[in-house]
């Protein structure tokens, strides 16, 4: 690690706790701080940064509530793992306030999982296909179960990202994923959602059986699109009803 002393530099004494959180967070991603780093100790750092304790507690604590830090008891402040399903878990909320921010989530789903479903077509194995015929199982049995068809949903989408053998679309889906669990429970209560969902999976599955890429991208992206209309549907009911 480099010279911290340095590298943290200093906050003018008028800035807000956002500005200590965000110079913190640009360490991390500047690799000047990795998972697992420890922080100094709160005099140390303050003086570093030369700002007051109460405004690098007041950022401290943001920055745990993001699971950016963990703050251990007696023990001082670290860097999480950084781990996707921890750094976003709190998006729910954010979705439970915005509609548009669903469907900014489903633009990019259309991008990206409907060409990683034409590279799945072209190298899925018989045993996966298997496996996703077992999943599409589960979805029809979970249908009047909206948690339990969740995850079968998303498992579904997984093993497709599986099945794609490509590590970096596979860490993109990791944050896709976890961003549409949050989605999903806005979406799953919608009438007819999972009853159009598990036909929409089933020529997902059909598709990739006959190891078609073009019918397996047609697939995926009218699902997709299924589901975002139900989605625009709910926007404009909530639109107006303010």
């Amino acid at each position: 690690m480099t010279n911290l002393a340095t590298d943290f530099g200093t906050v003018e004494r008028a800035a807000l706790p956002e500005q200590i959180a965000e110079r913190i967070l640009h360490m991390i991603k500047e690799r000047q701080l990795r998972p697992g780093d420890k922080l100094p100790a709160e005099r140390e750092l303050a003086a570093m940064m030369n700002v007051g304790r109460p405004a690098l507690r007041e950022a401290l604590r943001a920055l745990a509530m993001m699971n950016v830090i963990e703050i251990r008891q007696g023990a001082g402040a670290y860097v999480t793992e950084l781990e996707t399903a921890q750094l976003v878990q709190h998006l729910d909320f954010v979705f439970s306030l915005s509609d548009t921010a669903i469907l900014d989530l489903f633009d990019a789903r259309k991008i990206v999982e409907t060409g990683i479903i034409e590279l799945a077509a072209q190298r899925i194995t018989d045993d996966e296909i298997t496996e996703l015929q077992a999943c599409l199982e589960e979805s029809i049995q979970s249908m009047h179960d909206p948690e339990l068809f969740l995850l079968a949903d998303l498992e579904l989408h997984t093993q497709i990202t599986r099945a794609a053998r490509n590590p970096i679309l596979l860490r993109l889906m990791e944050s896709i994923h976890q961003l549409g669990l949050a989605s999903r429970r806005r979406t799953g209560h919608l009438p007819g959602v999972t009853e159009q969902s598990t036909a929409d999976h089933q020529r997902i599955v059909d598709a990739l059986a006959n190891r078609d890429p073009v019918a397996a991208r047609a697939a995926m992206l009218a699902h997709l699109e299924n589901v975002e209309e139900k989605l625009k549907r709910l926007a404009e009911m909530n639109e107006g009803e303010r």
